[in-house]
């Protein structure tokens, strides 16, 4: 079991691509420890650091453990999402939770794996992307939905990824329509192991397809800590 710190973080860049979507980096004192694939708690309120944990909401961490800074990026949905868009500001000290979650380090081969991520349901597996344990994966099928062109803010990232043999799909909701698990288990019918990321309702349909077509449960990780 991960050992789970605190960390007082503070926010060291801010960047609102829309009025809905927000990338956070932030740095502490202490140096994070975690995994690829782990996610945090994140609370905007006063913390003495000993006393009962305050409100919080989890977010995926983006970064790979190798980066000084820790990255989120998150949607603006629900009342807590809003409240972090109006209160988070270039300098200001929130309090961290982490690290939760063994979505990579479970027991699973590491060929032909196929990671499928909708919209922010990417950030838990660029944290694997550029991370050098991503060497070790031999012949994965990366495929990515976002609304449009403009809701991939992840270039930078995608374009690091740490693999000489990946194989990449993105799928733009304006131009190329949905995701598709049907498509993606017929380009390959050899894989077994499944990592899905993305909105709650796409995670469970496409588990429940790949469940009825007789993939072993135990070969779809995902992410759906909510």
């Amino acid at each position: 079991m991960p050992i789970i710190k605190k960390y007082r973080a503070k926010v060291v860049e801010i960047k609102k691509h829309f009025d809905d979507l927000i990338t956070l980096s932030l740095i502490s004192e202490k140096k994070f420890i975690y995994l690829p694939g782990q996610f945090l708690h994140l609370a905007l309120d006063d913390y003495d650091g000993i006393g009962e944990w305050p409100e919080s909401r989890c977010f995926s961490i983006q970064s790979s453990p190798d980066e000084k800074e820790l990255k989120i990026t998150f949607s603006v949905k629900g009342n807590y999402t809003k409240r972090m868009r109006e209160e988070i500001q270039l300098n200001k000290f929130v309090w961290l939770k982490l690290p939760y979650g063994d979505m990579f380090q479970r027991n699973y081969l590491k060929e032909n794996c196929v990671f499928i991520a909708g919209g922010t349901g990417v950030t838990p597996f660029l944290s694997l992307f550029n991370h050098n344990s991503f060497y070790e994966f031999q012949k994965p099928k990366i495929y990515l939905g976002f609304r449009n062109k403009n809701y991939n803010v992840f270039e930078i990232e995608l374009g690091n990824i740490k693999n000489y043999n990946y194989e990449m799909k993105i799928f733009y909701e304006d131009l190329h329509g949905n995701l598709n698990i049907e498509s993606i288990f017929r380009e390959n019918p050899q894989s077994k192991t499944y990592f899905i990321s993305g909105p709650p309702l796409m995670i469970k349909n496409f588990k429940n397809f790949l469940i009825n077509i007789g993939i072993n449960q135990n070969c779809i990780i995902t992410d759906d800590w909510e």
